[in-house]
């Protein structure tokens, strides 16, 4: 499975002001699937941040996926997902933490 990544998938530019180029990725049909999560873990190191994604149910967990990345698109993860959790606060309402004492 190939999936469309940039102006054609989600409109903006690049940090320089220039387009996107269309990039396909080739997706695994082990991957397409996706895994669920309710934890996760984040270490960093001075070149790069590890995202440990995990499982946790009656107090065990498993570790589902491990994503790396270098700080600077760290940078730009967060900033695409607080992106997207304002999207979707805007269209379906305010996000409320389980635990949250609102």
């Amino acid at each position: 499975m190939e999936v469309p990544v940039g102006p054609s998938a989600h409109q903006g530019s690049g940090g320089n002001g220039h387009r996107i180029p269309e990039i396909k990725l080739r997706m695994p049909e082990a991957v397409s699937a996706g895994v669920y999560a309710n934890t996760m873990l984040i270490q960093h190191t001075t070149h790069e941040f590890v995202l440990d994604f995990a499982l946790v149910t009656g107090g065990n967990g498993q570790v589902v996926a491990r994503v790396i990345t270098s700080p600077a698109h760290m940078r730009q993860m967060v900033n695409a997902m607080e992106d997207n959790v304002h999207k979707y606060e805007a269209a379906q309402g305010r996000i409320v933490p389980p635990d949250a004492n609102v």
